[in-house]
C-alpha cells in the first residue's frame, strides 16, 4: 500500500529465511530452517512466545499413535462435517509429522504429564509452557527474533519475493529484512473481536502475500464463531459439551447443545439473553477440567461464580479465519505458494487440506501448526540454498508500493474503517445466516470501504500498522463474502439460507485473490484423491 516503502529502514538486515509470525508455525518454521544450516530472522508483531491465539491457552493436538485402525478413524471422524474437502493424503503426513514433533517436543523438555502407568499424554498443550520453550529452541539455533516488529509489506522482484519491510513498535524504527525466501506464519483473522490472545490476529499476512501475487482458498469457510461468557475473552469451548443452554427464565433452550447448537444460540442471542451452566461434567471431570484449561477459570473465580453450579451469560465470538479453514492457497507438499520464494504455514494456510469446509478446532489447527512450519521451514532453507550469490545481485521492491495514494488517515479515519469492517463480519444474519441479497449488499459496502482504505496513507510508521490491520481486514472480508457468494450451497461452515443442502456438482475447492478487483474460481483438479472417500 506504500507505507512501508515510503519509509527509510533504521534497521536492515539480510538472511537466508525470513519467518513472519512468532507462533507455533513460526517457530518451527524457524527451527526447521536452522537445522538445515539456514540463516534465518524472525518478526514477530507482538513478543514471540506469548503472541498469537496459542501461547495463552491450552490446547488439543491432533496426535494420534500410528496404528492402521487409530489413524483411519481419526481420518474419517471430521470428513462428513468438512464437506469432504480434506486431502487423505496430507491427512496422513500432518498426523506423521505431528506425532515426530510431540515426541521431539518431549525430548526436548516439554513437561508431559504421566498417567497412572507411566505413559506419558500428548494430545494436548499448555500454550505458556509450549511457546516459553519453543521461544528458546529458536533462540538456541541461533535464529535472530525482532519482537513488537510487524511486517507491513513484502518486497518482490521480477524473479519472485525477497524479503519483507516494517516498523518496531517500542522504537518507532523501521526495518528491512532481505531474504533468499519468506515464510508467512502470521495467523489469521479474528477481526478484532477480542478473543484471547486473537487481536494480532487481522489478516496481515494474507494481504501481503496477496499483494505480491498470491491466491487464498477456503476463504468462504472463514466464519467461526465461539462460545464465550460475555465477562471473558476465553474462547475454549470444549467445556461446552458438558454445557446446558438456559433462556433468563431459566428453562432450557433445545438444541443449544446440539452439533448445530452455534446456530440455535446465535437466534436466540439475537432477540434475548443466553446463558450456560456446565452442569452435566461430573466432580471428577471437574477436577480435570481445571487442570487441563485453568484460564477458562479465571474470569469466573475472579468474580465469584461457579460455572458447574451457576447460570452465567454467554455470546459468540467472531474468530474469523483463525478457527476457520481458510488462508493462503499452497500450490504443493512444501507449502509454497505461486509465487516463487513464498510459503505459508498454520493458520496463514488454508487448513482445508485435513479439515475441509469445518473448523478442526484446537487439535487439528496446533497439528497443521507444527507440520506446516516444519515443511515451510526445510523447503525455504533449500530454496534459499538454490539462489546461491544471485540473491546478492537482487534489488526486490515493496511489493505494494505502487498504488496511489490520496489522503493521510487520521487516527479517527483508521478507528471508523476498522469499525465499519467489524459492521459487515460480525452480525449473525450477514456472516453466519448467510443469503445471496445480504452478501451482495454487503460486498457493495466493503468495496467502496476498500477504496478509500487502500489509497490511504499513515503519517508515521506507528501509525501504519492500525492503517493496514484496516486494510488487512477490508480485503479478507471481500475474499470471505466473494468466496460466500460463489459457493451456492450449504457445506461445512459455510450455510447459505438460499441454498440449504449440499450440491454434488460443487464438490470443488474455490480459489480467490485479487484486490481492485476480487476474483473466484474452482479448484477442481485437487479433489481427485477425494472423489473415492466421498460417501
Amino acid at each position: 500500500m506504500g507505507n512501508a516503502a515510503s519509509i527509510r529502514s533504521d534497521v536492515e538486515l539480510t538472511a537466508d529465511v525470513l519467518v513472519i509470525g512468532g507462533g507455533p508455525a513460526g517457530t518451527w518454521a524457524a527451527l526447521t530452517a536452522a537445522a538445515q544450516g539456514a540463516s534465518v530472522v524472525l518478526v514477530d508483531k507482538g513478543y514471540c512466545g506469548t503472541s498469537g491465539a496459542t501461547a495463552p491457552s491450552g490446547t488439543g493436538v491432533w496426535y494420534v499413535e500410528p496404528t492402521e485402525e487409530q489413524r483411519e478413524a481419526a481420518m474419517k471422524s471430521r470428513e462428513a462435517l468438512g464437506g469432504y474437502l480434506a486431502d487423505r493424503g496430507w491427512m496422513k503426513r500432518v498426523l506423521d509429522r505431528t506425532y515426530s514433533n510431540m515426541n521431539d517436543l518431549a525430548l526436548a523438555g516439554y513437561p508431559f504429564p504421566v498417567d497412572d502407568e507411566g505413559k506419558s499424554y500428548r494430545r494436548s498443550l499448555q500454550g505458556p509452557e509450549y511457546m516459553k520453550l519453543m521461544r528458546r529452541r529458536v533462540r538456541k539455533a541461533g535464529v535472530r527474533i525482532l519482537d513488537h516488529s510487524p511486517a507491513l509489506e513484502l518486497l518482490a522482484d521480477e524473479h519472485g519475493v525477497g524479503g519483507a519491510s516494517g516498523v518496531r513498535t517500542e522504537t518507532g524504527e523501521t526495518w528491512t529484512v532481505k531474504a533468499g525466501a519468506v515464510i508467512i506464519a502470521s495467523g489469521g483473522c479474528a477481526f478484532l473481536s477480542k478473543a484471547l490472545g486473537c487481536n494480532v490476529l487481522t489478516g496481515d499476512g494474507y494481504l501481503i502475500a496477496a499483494e505480491a501475487g498470491a491466491s487464498l482458498s477456503g476463504m468462504e469457510f472463514s466464519n467461526a464463531y465461539a462460545i464465550s461468557p460475555t465477562f471473558s475473552t476465553v474462547t475454549k469451548t470444549a467445556f461446552y459439551t458438558w454445557a446446558t443452554f438456559y433462556y433468563e427464565d431459566g428453562t432450557v433452550i433445545e438444541g443449544a447443545g446440539s452439533q448445530q447448537g452455534r446456530s440455535v444460540i446465535a437466534r436466540t442471542l439475537q432477540t434475548q439473553p443466553v446463558y450456560a451452566r456446565l452442569d452435566r461434567a461430573t466432580e471428577d471431570m471437574r477436577s480435570w477440567m481445571r487442570a487441563a484449561q485453568p484460564n477458562f477459570f479465571l474470569s469466573f473465580d475472579r468474580i465469584g461464580i461457579d460455572p458447574f453450579t451457576q447460570l452465567f451469560p454467554v455470546t459468540l465470538r467472531l474468530e474469523g479465519t483463525v478457527r476457520g479453514t481458510g488462508g493462503i492457497h499452497l500450490i504443493d507438499e512444501s507449502c509454497a505458494t505461486a509465487v516463487p520464494g513464498l510459503y505459508a504455514a498454520g493458520d496463514a494456510a488454508t487448513r482445508q487440506f485435513i479439515c475441509g469446509g469445518f473448523t478442526g478446532g484446537g487439535s487439528h489447527n496446533a497439528a497443521w501448526a507444527m507440520s506446516s512450519g516444519s515443511w515451510a521451514g526445510e523447503a525455504a532453507a533449500v530454496y534459499a540454498v538454490t539462489l546461491g550469490g544471485r540473491r546478492e545481485r537482487r534489488e526486490p521492491k515493496g511489493a505494494g508500493s505502487e498504488r496511489q495514494v490520496s489522503a493521510l488517515a487520521s487516527a479517527g479515519d483508521v478507528q471508523e474503517w476498522t469499525a465499519a469492517v467489524k459492521r459487515e463480519v460480525e452480525p449473525f444474519d450477514i456472516n453466519l445466516f448467510r443469503t445471496e441479497a445480504t452478501l451482495t449488499q454487503s460486498v457493495g459496502r466493503l468495496n467502496g470501504l476498500w477504496r478509500t482504505v487502500q489509497h490511504a496513507l499513515a503519517p508515521n510508521a506507528s501509525d501504519a500498522v492500525k492503517l493496514r490491520e484496516a486494510q488487512a481486514m477490508t480485503a479478507t472480508a471481500r475474499w470471505m463474502y466473494a468466496s460466500a457468494l460463489a459457493r451456492r450451497e450449504t457445506r461445512g461452515m459455510h450455510k447459505r439460507l438460499d441454498y440449504p443442502g449440499a450440491d454434488a456438482a460443487q464438490h470443488y475447492r474455490l480459489l480467490t485473490g485479487g484486490l481492485d478487483e476480487i476474483w473466484v474460481k474452482p479448484e477442481t483438479a485437487a479433489l481427485s484423491r477425494l472423489e473415492v472417500n466421498q460417501s
